[in-house]
């Protein structure tokens, strides 16, 4: 047996909020003294996700209408084998992966890009406004607001806009307006190009521009592709399905990877059985893998910062760079942010996770690598932790070792291929 699908059926009713059973405080939301950050809060951001907040209820019930509409959008996702990969490893390890990659966008984020949109539909909004980097978010939100009957406009970042123009493309498919940041539209992104007219644009300056444009006008709600809570909440139902396919499969896992530039594809994958870990269920080793370009959790501070460059959120406790950060314009935009979600960082803090950055070309490699053995192209960002997964294979082999190592797959690549052609071509450097 290779691949394990969950029925319809069998898709999770709840979501799963690790804030219940963290092990120390979560540092509370803060604002300057001179900044309105808290209180503006409601005027961009739905009832229904604000108190998924900051709430710390263990279990939260998933709308009818949103497991409806995921059953649509193909979950559950599968769970599957790389029994190709092994061999050609030649490791005594067993290697899975859960293929994020089959819903209809590409990737993990239509998971709270539905629940996002549907709770703004219920307070009566018109449109959406985001940020993007690689433009997998933007797709997701692009598409779901589609489906929900709302406008969506799409700030992106400028050299992920540049380097994916398909991305663009079927983001405008969905009905969606797409933008490179920074933009003339905003204050913010006026002022940044003053400053510098070839800025390349980062995830910060995005969300403040989509931040900017929701504050003027009531109709319109911001919503976030990663970072915070609610959007951590809603992934987890990859790592629920995820412990019933491991279940039929019979195996408990002993190493979980996943990649990380704001943290929700890793934390859905793994928050469940975090719990798990906690409730001394498992023994497992948690791995959240970033670009060593953009080190974030390995090299950044732990302290409060802005989630945007514009200081337009909330203070949160976090592994930062600073929110001015600049990083390198790589290929892994998705992973090109200057923070992490305060719940990943606060677990490695805790010790509970462990950290690894890695570089560009061993994450082509592995992409190739995985490609030419299981016969799917993955994401960039994905590659991240592949990479880390065939190192713990390796190691396996090293010591004899059969563990047991789960892959979130949080995205398809066939939307990438110029920097895999980079890389084919000798052009990607470390």
């Amino acid at each position: 047996m290779y691949s394990v699908r969950l029925t319809e059926k069998e898709i999770p009713k709840k979501w799963y909020n690790i804030a219940a059973d963290l092990p120390v405080e979560f540092p509370a939301y803060d604002q300057t003294e001179e900044g309105k950050q808290l209180e503006n809060l409601p005027k961009i951001f739905s009832k229904g996700v604000l108190e998924q907040e900051i709430s710390t209820e263990r279990y939260i019930k998933i709308p009818k209408e949103v497991r409806n509409i995921y059953k649509q959008m193909g979950r559950p996702s599968p769970l599957v084998r790389a029994k190709a990969l092994e061999d050609h490893l030649d490791t005594p390890a067993k290697i899975f992966y859960k293929r994020e990659d089959t819903s209809p966008t590409g990737s993990h984020k239509l998971n709270t890009a539905i629940a996002q949109a549907y709770y703004a539909k219920k307070d009566g909004v018109e449109r959406l406004t985001t940020e993007t980097g690689a433009g997998q978010w933007g797709t997701a939100l692009s598409l779901a607001c589609n489906l929900m009957d709302m406008d969506c406009t799409v700030y992106m970042v400028k050299v992920s806009f540049n380097q994916k123009p398909y991305r663009k493309t079927i983001m405008q498919l969905y009905d969606g307006e797409v933008l490179a940041s920074p933009t003339n539209r905003t204050d913010f992104g006026r002022k940044v190009l003053e400053e510098n007219p070839e800025h390349p644009g980062t995830l910060g300056v995005a969300i403040s521009e989509a931040i900017e444009d929701a504050l003027n006008d009531e109709k319109v709600y911001y919503s976030l592709g990663s970072v915070l809570n609610h959007v951590m909440l809603h992934q987890t139902v990859i790592g629920q399905e995820t412990q019933k396919q491991l279940e039929i499969f019979d195996e408990n896992p002993d190493v979980m990877v996943a990649c990380v530039g704001g943290g929700s594809n890793f934390a859905g994958a793994t928050f469940p059985f975090i719990k798990d870990q906690l409730d001394e269920k498992i023994d497992c080793k948690f791995i959240a893998v970033e670009p060593s370009h953009c080190p974030t959790l390995t090299q950044g501070d732990y302290c409060y910062d802005f989630g945007d460059t514009a200081g337009l959120t909330p203070l949160i406790k976090m592994y930062t760079m600073g929110h001015d950060f600049i990083p390198p314009s790589d290929h892994a935009g998705g992973l090109r942010y200057h923070g992490m979600s305060p719940l990943v960082a606060l677990l490695v803090h805790e010790g509970i996770v462990e950290a690894r950055a890695v570089d560009q070309t061993g994450v082509f490699q592995s992409g190739v690598t995985f490609a030419r053995t299981e016969g799917i192209v993955p994401a960039p960002e994905t590659c991240h932790a592949i990479k880390t997964g065939i190192d713990e294979a390796l190691e396996c082999k090293k010591t004899g070792e059969e563990k047991t190592i789960v892959i979130n797959f949080s995205g398809h690549g066939l939307l990438d291929l110029a920097g895999y052609d980079d890389y084919l071509e000798g052009k990607i450097v470390d």
